[in-house]
């Protein structure tokens, strides 16, 4: 089967799913990376009167002239507003968050005014509205302010607080099983015998889909026994609402997950013309949805973020927005061949001005450390050869899963 180009790959799967419909209501403390169910208006005025956005004098400007003096009325706070009518040339001590009191229309700093025992004396003449915050300048009723598919950030959450609403409807976590397999490889904490490695894919699996706010399944690290596998897949059929393995899509004599797969669902498998991550499966086992990922560590977590995680944002209901893109110079040459999309790691930062990137660490599939020293990929087209230092290209910063 001919390798399918990524941008092909991640199309068909997006074609295929749908979301979730089921939706909960929960608390604003258990929000936070949820997915909004339906639109949120406001349905008050925020803020819902004039306040003051400084410590200082409420006045009113038409007689705020420098070096004027003005009497103290009486004092506004946070929570206590100024009652009563304000004399002709006089002010009111306000707080930051208080009423502006009736009639007037202005705030000077306290710092910008000289204290008298008559009063203050303004040393200079401020602008009418100066220092005040208008009643609905940041909200106002009917106002859309998130919108359904949107996932809740720690600001969002603040906002909807903002217009008294303890709890809202969002839409269920979606549940992902994972299991790794292999003989040769040992949970970490156990002691490592010859010829053995230990499991890494698995626990960073769980950590990208814990920043996502999915629940996850674990099932485990599993022989290369095909009765095992078997049991996890049909546990993950009825339990879950996708299954992610880790290795055992290639075309090894121990590589089992691609046959039992084909044997109890309907996959659809995949070369994808990427590096690292070739070896990718994609299918349904009844209601769930399936991901077979390469067994090196950085072509696990190159295809879980570049490949799933765009389905997984479509499944859970989020308006996926678009990953961001940039244009920097490569300051070294970069290997590359035509055939398949390279996503070399990465550092970018910039210099006089200028964005520049060079490759981390060893670019093997197989080597985490250069992973976690970067911070972007290198996304080298598919067609593009070797890239000679001084060149633009295209770098796609890690997002919220590799950060």
């Amino acid at each position: 089967m001919s390798m399918m180009p990524v941008q092909d790959a991640i199309d068909a799967m997006l074609s295929q799913v749908m979301p979730l419909h089921a939706t909960e209501a929960v608390g604003l403390t258990q929000a936070l990376d949820r997915v909004l169910a339906q639109d949120v208006r406001a349905e008050i005025t925020v803020p819902a009167f004039d306040n003051s956005a400084m410590d200082g004098y409420a006045l009113r400007s038409a007689e705020a002239t420098a070096d004027r003096l003005l009497p103290l009325a009486g004092t506004a706070l946070a929570g206590h507003a100024f009652e009563g009518v304000t004399p002709a040339g006089h002010c009111v001590r306000i707080t930051t968050g208080a009423v502006l009191p009736e009639g007037l229309d202005t705030v000077v700093m306290q710092e910008q005014v000289q204290q008298t025992e008559a009063g203050i004396r303004l040393l200079h003449a401020p602008k009418t509205g100066e220092h005040v915050r208008r009643a609905g300048e940041d909200i106002a009723p009917g106002q859309l302010l998130l919108a359904k598919g949107h996932r809740l950030s720690a600001v969002d959450i603040g906002l909807l607080a903002s217009i008294g609403l303890a709890e809202i409807a969002v839409l269920r976590r979606l549940k992902v099983a994972v299991f790794s397999t292999g003989d040769e490889l040992v949970a970490p904490g156990q002691s490592l015998p010859a010829g053995h490695l230990y499991d890494s894919n698995r626990y960073v699996l769980q950590a990208m889909l814990q920043r996502l706010g999915v629940a996850v399944l674990d099932l485990g690290l599993l022989p290369d026994k095909p009765e095992a596998i078997r049991q996890a897949i049909l546990r993950a059929s009825d339990e879950a609402d996708v299954l992610i393995t880790s290795a055992g899509v290639s075309v090894g004599e121990a590589d089992y997950t691609r046959q039992l797969l084909s044997e109890l669902g309907d996959i659809g498998f995949w070369k994808v013309a990427m590096k690292p991550g070739k070896p990718f499966a994609f299918g349904s086992l009844g209601s769930c949805w399936f991901f077979g990922l390469p067994g090196n560590p950085v072509a696990t977590a190159a295809t879980m973020d570049l490949l799933v995680q765009p389905v997984l944002r479509r499944l859970a209901g989020e308006k996926r927005p678009q990953p961001e893109s940039l244009q920097a110079i490569a300051t070294e040459p970069l290997k590359k061949s035509p055939g398949r999309a390279d996503f070399q790691r990465g550092y970018y930062q910039q210099q006089n001005g200028q964005l520049q990137v060079q490759a981390v660490g060893k670019q093997s599939s197989a080597v985490l450390s250069g992973a976690a020293k970067a911070n972007c990929y290198i996304a080298l087209e598919q067609e593009r050869g070797q890239v000679a230092a001084g060149e633009s290209v295209q770098i796609l910063p890690f997002y919220q899963l590799l950060r």
